[in-house]
């Protein structure tokens, strides 16, 4: 997830409790779905894609976040 930010990942990730909460949830939700997907969890449709809206929306948080943590250096 953004290579192009993985500079900016590493810093919030020391520096911004909030970034990492968001960060860990993120992955959290990715494994989730994947393992609904695959089946090793149990999961309906609508289940797996309300979990990927979230997931959607999260990851838009944290760009947001990287892009300021990128103006911020500029």
């Amino acid at each position: 997830m953004f290579p192009e930010y993985r500079d900016q990942i590493t810093q919030l990730k020391m520096s911004d409790i909030n970034f990492v909460r968001l960060f860990e949830k993120h992955n959290a939700l990715d494994e989730k779905i994947r393992h609904m997907e695959a089946h090793i969890e149990p999961g309906t449709h609508e289940e797996i894609e309300h979990l990927k809206k979230e997931k959607l929306l999260i990851k838009d948080s944290l760009y947001i976040l990287l892009k300021k943590a990128g103006n911020a250096r500029d």
